[in-house]
């Protein structure tokens, strides 16, 4: 059955992977679809850093959804034939538990005293919603991006949990350039005097730290292929702003500011640090001391792993090393690598790409 936002409130203490505990932490998800009487048909999909677990619309909540064009009926993720579940992960500000929520011991949000926090965590988070569905093995996984890395996670964590995996634009571990990049956003937000050392009020934060991390991403999620077939040295129409010597001239810098401005209206900068460091922190080498064996603990019987040429975020190399790492007596593993020009965006936006390759996979 379809429903609109869910939540499971873990039963006691949660563990977390690097040390420390949440009190009965919640976790916020969505469902589509039916599971069906051998309750044998579930995709449970992981989201990238930012999205919520809104992965589509329905007649309970019809605003569009991140991954419209692929989750729903008659698409590539069929909620006819398939009992889909989004999860939201821990950590962030979309429903489940995270720095901005209110700690049972005080009364006031976690701030920078939330535990460390691991995209483990964010998998073993999501398996207990799985549980609580009632669910003991699922149909597929599916992860792009970060969400790739938690997929991963729980494969990992949890041998047999799916007997299909999908990883999108994503990697066993990030590299330096990724890293760097990651690092360089969280000093912009750290650095505003806004941050307050985590403890800023409800409702405020550092607007320029999470602007100018917004822009920094946003430049790393695209190509430069894209920017120049798109806005080449276009100018801003209108007039410059009379006395300001660095007004925007150019397109892409409205661009960037437009989807700045959007963003910070919609995400607290805590969640953002933390979910930031665990994409950096994720290793799937601390699961047996190297990728190949961690890798090997997973027991999927089919993979698909999709990468994109322009790709400078999570670079296609990244996926040939998880197709190769996953391959196994009796598994099949499929890698897929696709010219799209928009960069690590692109599974949120060349569907024409992504939709058959996925559709393929799922009416296989």
């Amino acid at each position: 059955m379809t429903t609109a936002r869910q939540f499971f409130q873990f039963p006691g203490r949660f563990g977390m992977f690097r040390g420390g505990h949440l009190d009965r932490p919640v976790i916020a998800y969505e469902t589509w679809g039916r599971l069906n009487a051998a309750r044998d048909n579930a995709i449970a999909i992981f989201t990238g850093m930012s999205p919520s677990a809104h992965a589509t619309s329905s007649p309970e909540d019809p605003a569009p959804g991140w991954w419209e064009e692929i989750v729903g009926p008659s698409r590539p993720i069929d909620t006819r034939r398939y009992f889909v579940v989004c999860i939201n992960s821990l950590g962030s500000c979309f429903g489940s538990t995270g720095p901005a929520s209110p700690d049972p011991a005080t009364g006031r949000p976690y701030g920078v005293s939330f535990p460390v926090l691991s995209l483990e965590d964010v998998a073993n988070a999501g398996k207990a919603v799985i549980d609580h569905l009632g669910i003991d093995c699922l149909h597929s996984i599916v992860g792009p991006s970060m969400g790739g890395m938690t997929a991963l996670a729980l494969a990992i964590q949890h041998p047999g949990i799916s007997r299909n995996i999908v990883l999108l634009s994503t990697a066993a571990r990030a590299l330096p350039f990724s890293i760097a990049i990651r690092s360089l956003q969280r000093e912009m937000i750290r650095r505003d005097p806004a941050w307050e050392e985590g403890s800023y009020p409800a409702g405020s934060g550092p607007i320029t730290g999470m602007r100018l991390a917004r822009k920094l991403g946003m430049m790393t999620y695209r190509s430069a292929r894209e920017w120049e077939q798109r806005f080449g040295r276009e100018r801003v129409a209108g007039e410059r702003q009379a006395g300001n010597a660095f007004a925007l001239d150019f397109e892409v810098e409205s661009y960037l500011e437009a989807h700045a401005q959007k963003f910070i209206g919609q995400f607290d900068a805590n969640c953002y640090l933390y979910l930031s460091r665990a994409s950096d922190l994720f290793d799937v080498a601390d699961h047996g001391g190297s990728v190949t064996a961690g890798l090997a603990k997973v027991r999927a019987g089919r993979v698909l792993v999709i990468g994109v040429e322009t790709d400078i975020l999570f670079p296609v190399a990244q996926q040939r090393e998880l197709a190769a790492g996953l391959e196994a007596p009796g598994r099949e593993v499929r890698l897929v690598e696709l010219p799209s020009i928009q960069g690590h965006d692109s599974f949120l936006v060349d569907m024409d790409r992504f939709r058959p390759v996925l559709s393929a996979f799922f009416a296989g």
